[in-house]
């Protein structure tokens, strides 16, 4: 019976994989890099390098207007 109890009570958060670990998937590049300042494991820090790494860098806007 007590199998499984800590799941009937815990809610489900779409950020958080079933091990309690953090998905790093739908995050921007700006969340990321603010969740590497923040983060003090190594392991966890390489693992969000290589999600920043594996974005494609954002390309900067213009400075000039299109002429139409």
């Amino acid at each position: 019976m007590a199998v499984g109890q800590n799941q009937r009570n815990r809610k489900n958060d779409p950020m958080v994989s079933k091990t309690g670990k953090a998905k790093l998937g739908p995050l921007t590049t700006a969340q990321l890099s603010k969740l590497l300042d923040s983060s003090t494991k190594p392991k966890e820090k390489a693992k969000i390098q290589r999600a920043i790494n594996k974005r494609p860098p954002v390309a900067a806007p213009s400075a000039e207007p299109v002429a139409a």
